[in-house]
């Protein structure tokens, strides 16, 4: 069986993944650390999603695995990576836009109950203890992202940026270990981007949750992440520290078109 590093979370070991004769991820291992912030970062077309989708089940991938506390993910169903301790959040917000904030938030907090959210908004089964519980976890996920004051309003009708913490928030009511975050800058603007630049280093700090973040906003990434992972045309070009990743001539020639030295 393979393994991964000791203090690895999450481990992915050579995954590949074919779409006809197209190759959009070749090989790529690497290892998120447990307690850290993970960058995974790569132009455009990089291959940086269809690892995400990887990671959630939605992909299957032709060669490789993923390892997820030790343990392959391979054969994990969809419904159960929130079970497991994944958490997600998308780059093109996925939300129930015609519910309130609070029934957003208790979503994410019923796909680790026991009864599950139709069992529960349809009264079926003895939920009653389990669904205030719920209710109080999701009260402080939206007390800890500044969500309380819109609790009852549509997720329709409020700004940008604060639709995009429902779905963090979301992700944070179902307790993962592991929070995948897909672009969570995109759309914000300046003072938006430093505001979550301290959340995510909050949510490593003081949750105690590990973080793999795809970002575009590089100094959003080189500011938050403990580790970073560069990938290109599918393949990992690079690996390390931010500082190190900054510097390396692979990188720069992967953002700038040309070689490094040209």
């Amino acid at each position: 069986m393979t393994t991964g590093g000791d203090d690895a979370l999450l481990s992915v070991r050579g995954v590949t993944v074919k779409f006809g004769g197209i190759v959009a991820l070749d090989a790529v291992t690497f290892d998120v650390p447990r307690g850290g912030v993970c960058g995974l970062i790569g132009p455009n077309g990089a291959g940086k999603t269809t690892l995400f989708n990887c990671l959630s089940r939605l992909y299957q991938y032709q060669e490789g695995d993923i390892l997820y506390e030790g343990r392959s993910i391979t054969r994990t169903p969809v419904h159960e990576m929130a079970r497991l301790g994944i958490g997600r959040t998308f780059q093109n917000l996925a939300m129930f836009r015609t519910l309130s904030v609070e029934s957003n938030v208790m979503i994410g907090a019923h796909s680790r109950s026991k009864a599950g959210f139709a069992a529960s908004a349809l009264g079926l089964g003895a939920v009653d203890v389990e669904e205030v519980a719920l209710r109080e976890r999701a009260a402080k996920i939206m007390d800890y992202l500044k969500l309380a004051p819109h609790k009852d309003r549509l997720v329709a009708d409020l700004p940008f940026g604060i639709q995009k913490r429902v779905e963090l928030g979301r992700a944070l009511a179902a307790d993962p270990k592991l929070l995948l975050l897909d672009e969570p800058a995109a759309g914000l603007n300046h003072e938006e981007l430093h505001s979550l630049g301290e959340l995510i280093k909050d949510i490593r700090d003081r949750l105690g949750i590990t973080v793999l973040l795809v970002e575009h906003h590089m100094s959003l990434v080189m500011s938050v992440s403990d580790k970073v992972v560069a990938l290109n045309f599918g393949r990992r070009i690079a690996e390390g520290t931010p500082a190190e990743i900054q510097r390396h001539p692979d990188v720069i020639a992967a953002y700038l078109g040309a070689p490094a030295d040209a």
